[in-house]
């Protein structure tokens, strides 16, 4: 074969066939296809698109690019979460170990954050003594003991899919959504779990910032785990604000406590329920919603949920304390108010200026690899509808860098959108895709 012809192929709009795909990726991870030509053909699917039989085909030769964890040594059904990002998104810090604590076995590979997006494995970094890079031993382990385990995405599985990833942030081809599904499935194909289900976020503060982009997303997602004979169902939830009220590493790590306990902001209750639920489902612990909804508001109440999130904290190595003493976390040494010009309602956050505020104060990276403050965030004290008066805090900023403070807050001022009238709060919940 010859990579030159597949790319004229696709640049015509023809499908490619199983054998061609395969062949693209096996040569282009062993080196022997360059950067430029696979550019070219990264950019010909950006306009000519793919179809499902592509898609999927495209997924598993990804998936097969390097190792696959086998997880047959843990009972049960294993279900993996997954969330396409968002601003405050803490939601498996608290889904998981409510599914864990009703018998749902969670063998989660996450990754770190990129940009305003906050990364589970970040988050999780930010309690002291906490390890994510742990042994697959370790982990299948921690899973048989707690139910529960969470590690940094390792270099052997899905190495296409490193490869690919890299080269479309700097072509401008990320916006492709047969690229973005096959991306995320042949992570979560490779990581060996029975089941997932993935949370497709939308809005201001998503990757998908239409409702009709995040439904064919999803729906591709969902097809692509039937070809795989892996159940796969998706949720669409509202990210056109932040999700809940803390925004930042060791910050949301403390709300994610707070929900546990009982407490918390409802935004953020509500989505993480809704998705423990579907882990539920999926796992064959409930039969429908109303069930599962039922034995999350038990496990929260008599503190199952939160004895597995101090359990799992415990056995990679973090300190389970924070979870009754929230100054052991890090803690920003500055405190900067951040108050409205006018009396009015909060009509709408700019999620994504949410999101840069806290990447500006050093809770984001720019690049990979970069060093991040687990530190610093935001907290907002008014969310969308909600009365406010001129000269009242609208939020906090936590900073441990004064000229970092002063860029923040020029971009906070103006994520606030202050009207005369009161706006209707649309649902968290848009659609759930099986």
């Amino acid at each position: 074969m010859n990579m030159l012809d597949l790319i004229i192929k696709k640049k015509k709009g023809l499908s490619l066939s199983k054998e061609e795909i395969e062949y693209m990726i096996s040569s282009y991870t062993a080196g022997k296809i360059p950067d430029y030509q696979m550019s070219a053909m990264l950019m010909a699917i950006c306009f000519s698109g793919m179809d499902d039989r592509e898609t999927a085909d495209l997924t598993m030769a990804m998936t097969d690019s390097g190792d696959r964890l086998d997880l047959k040594r843990i009972d049960g059904i294993k279900v993996d979460k997954h969330s396409t990002g968002g601003v405050g998104d803490k939601v498996t810090l608290i889904a998981a170990p409510v599914a864990a604590s009703l018998g749902v076995p969670v063998a989660k590979m996450s990754g770190r954050g990129l940009g305003f997006t906050g990364g589970t494995i970040d988050k999780l970094e930010s309690i002291p003594g906490f390890r994510t890079g742990i042994s697959e031993e370790e982990f299948i382990r921690n899973v048989n003991t707690d139910g529960i385990s969470i590690m940094a995405q390792t270099a052997e599985l899905a190495p296409a899919d490193k490869a690919l990833y890299a080269l479309r942030d700097v072509t401008g081809t990320v916006d492709s959504i047969p690229l973005i599904a096959s991306s995320i499935m042949s992570k979560k194909i490779a990581s060996g779990s029975d089941a997932i289900v993935l949370d497709v976020t939308v809005g201001s503060g998503a990757f998908m910032k239409t409702e009709e982009e995040a439904r064919k997303l999803a729906s591709c997602m969902v097809r692509i785990g039937k070809l795989a004979d892996l159940p796969t169902r998706a949720l669409i939830t509202d990210m056109d604000e932040p999700l809940g009220s803390l925004i930042g590493n060791s910050l949301e790590v403390i709300e994610a406590i707070e929900v546990l306990k009982g407490q918390g902001h409802e935004d953020t209750r509500e989505v993480s329920f809704e998705i423990a639920s579907q882990m539920l489902i999926a796992g064959g612990k409930a039969s429908d919603r109303e069930e599962a909804l039922r034995m999350i508001g038990d496990c929260i109440s008599d503190g199952r949920a939160l004895k597995t999130f101090r359990q799992f904290i415990a056995d990679q190595g973090g300190d389970p304390h924070v979870t009754e003493d929230l100054s052991l976390l890090p803690k920003a040494r500055i405190e900067e108010k951040i108050n409205s010009e006018k009396d009015g309602y909060v009509e709408k956050i700019h999620c994504d200026m949410v999101g840069n505020t806290v990447k500006i104060l050093g809770g984001g990276r720019q690049v990979k690899g970069e060093e991040i403050d687990p530190a610093v965030g935001v907290k907002l004290l008014k969310k969308k509808g909600e009365q406010v008066r001129k000269g009242e805090v609208l939020a906090y900023l936590y900073a441990n860098d004064e000229n970092k403070l002063k860029e923040a807050q020029k971009l906070i001022a103006g994520a606030f959108v202050i009207g005369e009238e009161q706006p209707e709060r649309g649902p968290l919940i848009l659609d759930i895709i099986d």
